[in-house]
Formats: C-alpha cells, sequence, structure tokens
C-alpha cells in the first residue's frame, strides 16, 4: 500500500514562511518574481502610478453607461473588482483638463487666428509705423473691423463693450505714436463714448504694490503684493499688444489650468456638503454622499475627456471625410445630452425618491452647485492672472 505523502509547500523567498497565497502573511513580500518578461513590467508600472489594472475594465462600462449603479455596489461592501473612487477621479480629472489645456493651447490671442472674435490687433503695428499716413490706415482698417462686428447682431453685449474698449485702445495707441510724429490726432467718432479708465488707471497699474493687511500674517500679505504685482505686469503686456500680449494670455493660461485641479478637488467634499443637507433626513453618512460625489465627478470627467478626443478626431478627420466628422459631431451631442441625464438617473437610483422630489432637489442642488463652482472658477482665473 503506497504511504500519501504531503505536497511541497512554497516557501516565502524572504523569510521563508510557508505561502498559502499571493502573498506572504507573515512579511507582505509578493510570491511573484520581478524577473519576467517587458510586457508585465509595464503592467506593474501601470498598477504602481495608476493602480488600475484589471479593474478598470470593469468599472468604466457600468460608470458611464450605468447611473448609480457603482455607488450602490460600493455601499453594499462590493468593492474589490473596482477601482478606488477618489483614484479614479483623480486620475480622470489630470486627463480630462491635460486635454482641455491642449485644446485651449492651440489659441493665440492677439494672432490673426482669432480677428473675427476679438478684432485684428494692430496696436504694436501702429507705435512702430514711420509715417503718419501708416499710423491713419492702420487705424482706419482696425477701426472699420471693429464698427463691423459691433453692429452684428448677433454678436452679445458683453462682447461689443469688449470691442469698444479694443477700438479705444488702438485710437490711443495710434494719437500717441501721431503725437511722436507731430501729426495731428484721430478725433473721437461722433456720438462715440470714450472709456473711463483715465490716469487713476494707469498710475494702478504701473505703481507700487503695497499690501498692508493687519491681521494677515506677513507671508500671506507678501504673496498677495507678488500676486497683484504679476497680474498688473498682466495688464501692461496685454495693453502693449502683439506678441507681449499673446504671452500674458499664454502665462494667465498656464497659471489657470495650473490650480483647476486643486479647485475641483476642493469642489468634492463641497457637493458632498450639499447632498448631505438636501437629504439629511435619508441618515446616510457624510462618507457615502463623498463616494457619490467622486463618482459623479469621476462620470463628468470621462464625459469630458471623451468629447476632448472626438473633438481633436473630428477635427483630423473633418478635411479628408467630413461625413465621418459630421457622425462625431453627432456622437459628441448625443455625450452633451446624457451628462445631465445620467446625473438625474443617478441621484433617482442612490436615493430612491419619487420623481417630483428627486427633480426639485436635483435642479436645487444644481443651482447651489453652479454658483459655488463659478465662484471657484473665478478664483482660479484670477489666481491664472497672476501667475
Amino acid at each position: 500500500m503506497n504511504e500519501l505523502k504531503p505536497s511541497p509547500v512554497l516557501l516565502c523567498a524572504n523569510c521563508a514562511t510557508p505561502l498559502q497565497g499571493e502573498f506572504c502573511h507573515e512579511c507582505g513580500q509578493s510570491m511573484k518574481s520581478v524577473i519576467r518578461p517587458v510586457s508585465h513590467m509595464l503592467e506593474d508600472a501601470g498598477d504602481l502610478f495608476l493602480h488600475m489594472d484589471e479593474r478598470i475594465v470593469h468599472t468604466l462600462p457600468p460608470l458611464y453607461t450605468k447611473p448609480g449603479f457603482l455607488t450602490l455596489e460600493y455601499f453594499s461592501g462590493r468593492r474589490v473588482r473596482y477601482v478606488a473612487p477618489f483614484r479614479l477621479m483623480f486620475v480622470f480629472c489630470l486627463l480630462a483638463f491635460f486635454f482641455v489645456h491642449l485644446a485651449f493651447s492651440g489659441v493665440h490671442f492677439g494672432d490673426k487666428d482669432v480677428e473675427d472674435a476679438l478684432a485684428d490687433d494692430n496696436a504694436s503695428a501702429i507705435a512702430h509705423a514711420t509715417t503718419a499716413d501708416e499710423v491713419r490706415r492702420l487705424y482706419e482698417k482696425q477701426a472699420e473691423d471693429i464698427d463691423e462686428q459691433i453692429a452684428s447682431p448677433t454678436m452679445p453685449t458683453a462682447a461689443k463693450k469688449a470691442l469698444g474698449l479694443a477700438q479705444d485702445v488702438i485710437r490711443d495707441t495710434a494719437n500717441k505714436r501721431l503725437a511722436e510724429l507731430k501729426a495731428d490726432p484721430i478725433p473721437v467718432p461722433d456720438g462715440h463714448v470714450v472709456r473711463q479708465t483715465g490716469q487713476g488707471e494707469h498710475d494702478w497699474a504701473r505703481s507700487p504694490t503695497v499690501v498692508d493687511i493687519a491681521w494677515l500674517p506677513d507671508f500671506v500679505t507678501t504673496r498677495l503684493a507678488v500676486g497683484i504685482g504679476h497680474f498688473k505686469a498682466n495688464l501692461q503686456q496685454i495693453q502693449a499688444g502683439g506678441e507681449a500680449k499673446a504671452e500674458a494670455f499664454r502665462r494667465m493660461g498656464e497659471g489657470f489650468f495650473s490650480v483647476l485641479p486643486q479647485t475641483m478637488l476642493v469642489m468634492i467634499p463641497v457637493f458632498a456638503l450639499i447632498l448631505k443637507l438636501f437629504y439629511v433626513f435619508r441618515r446616510r453618512l457624510y462618507m457615502e454622499h463623498v463616494i457619490v460625489a467622486l463618482h459623479s465627478h469621476a462620470f463628468l470627467f470621462i464625459s469630458l475627456l471623451g468629447l476632448m478626443v472626438l473633438g481633436f478626431a473630428r477635427d483630423a478627420i473633418k478635411p479628408h471625410f467630413w461625413p465621418a466628422a459630421t457622425l462625431i459631431g453627432f456622437v459628441q451631442a448625443a455625450m452633451w445630452v446624457w451628462m445631465p441625464l445620467y446625473l438625474l438617473l443617478m441621484q433617482k437610483r442612490v436615493y430612491r425618491q419619487g420623481w417630483p422630489m428627486t427633480i426639485l432637489k436635483y435642479w436645487l442642488i444644481g443651482s447651489v452647485y453652479f454658483w459655488l463652482l463659478l465662484f471657484a472658477v473665478t478664483v482660479a482665473v484670477l489666481i491664472g492672472a497672476s501667475h
């Protein structure tokens, strides 16, 4: 009769403890060898930085197509097969704003590409004109273009005011150059209201910056003074026009996009607090509302990322095959419609209230969050302007 022999036991290479799984329960070392093919090394690198591995396959489809499903799975304790909510939101937040930044980086303020929106800015060319006739010719061309855009019935009122200010800046630059050439100035057109900037604004933009707030720490007032100084420098470059204006807008854009992800991270707990206030009688913990906020924002960032990628693809395909570009446009339109509908369905399925109450709270929560988000983005713009 043959004797039964125990099967050999794998031992941890680090501490020689018998293994009962893929990790040593004594020291935590993995049983996998680091001497593996390059493909496995790349997989490990992705797991190290994103920690998403194969779970991304189980996470993205339901996150985008099943409103509230992933959140309810987390509430039920089924979490191991899905990417953690914060990591999911954070990674796609960075990716989305990276592609948005790429899209906006193609806009060069003060360039010929934006003359239909801001009028051709030839202030720099006027300042370097060699004759009075050349100055008047450049100014008349600019004034004619701006007047045509202001007269357009489709132009928003705010944009008309901005174009009027641009026209005043160009005329001031032209008159300054004409004075240097000892020629007669360009008169103000009849019925035109001159912008009320005056010498005070000119002095403010070029005066020394002093911030003295007694109740603030010194390092805070110093930081505010530096930021205001940068803001003044950007204003001066914008007024100068030309390459200096483009550089100022580029720098301000870089500053805005550098703080935008942090701004959205701050808005996550704020949105969760709003949910907590509106669903205070549902007896849910604040962390449950945080998970709802993380999943909803992750969905929005994935949608934004998809819209940006499809936009790049449409622009690349359109010159060669316009039907495909049109189809991509329809897909983008459907994604825009799906975004608010998804959030409504998610709110209904997670909090399980009737449709009338859900729609009412959806509108109220959206309104409150919109104004708070607008305030946060405005702060980010100001921070970017002081970059």
